[in-house]
């Protein structure tokens, strides 16, 4: 039993003295609220591709929104290859989890906030969305134009 309790204190002493240096998940507005007690520590942070992938020479920008911010990350090109969709209109973009060093104000970017990562791993792919027209909405459509017409017919018509 005094074995099994000294292993016990043992492991979690090596969980306290090396509890800083593990890599933890975060949400965005962890990193922005709590920005310096993350700084230059390695996070994992899962979320959206949105908007344009940017293209820097053998790096890109790629920003990644968890439903609440979205937050930069620095990337080497090769490893957003395999991203197919970024969100925007109509298009839900790929889910990633990125594991990188969290930067508060980088200096290599301008004192921006963002992620240099190491790796990143496509979770669940994207999707383009679409929709559905109602019959009502072809009916007002063509209403519509109708309508259209025939103003534009009398309204020319009283100007001759």
């Amino acid at each position: 039993m005094a074995a099994l309790k000294t292993i016990f204190v043992s492991v979690i002493t090596a969980v306290m003295l090396l509890g800083g240096t593990a890599t933890q998940e975060v949400t965005s507005t962890q990193l922005i609220e709590e920005a310096k007690a993350y700084d230059t520590k390695e996070i994992i942070y899962t979320g959206e591709v949105i908007g344009d992938i940017m293209q820097r020479g053998d790096h890109s920008w790629v920003n990644v929104s968890d439903g609440s911010n979205a937050i930069g990350v620095w990337i080497l090109s090769d490893l957003v290859r395999d991203i197919k969709f970024t969100g925007r209109y109509k298009v839900k973009g790929d889910t990633v989890k990125v594991t990188g060093i969290f930067y508060r104000a980088c200096k290599e970017h301008g004192g921006d906030m963002d992620i240099h990562a190491s790796d990143i791993k496509i979770l669940k792919q994207g999707y383009k969305i679409s929709e559905a027209t109602s019959i009502w909405q072809a009916v007002f459509t063509v209403l519509g134009l109708v309508l259209t017409i025939l103003l534009s017919i009398h309204i020319f018509r009283k100007k001759l």
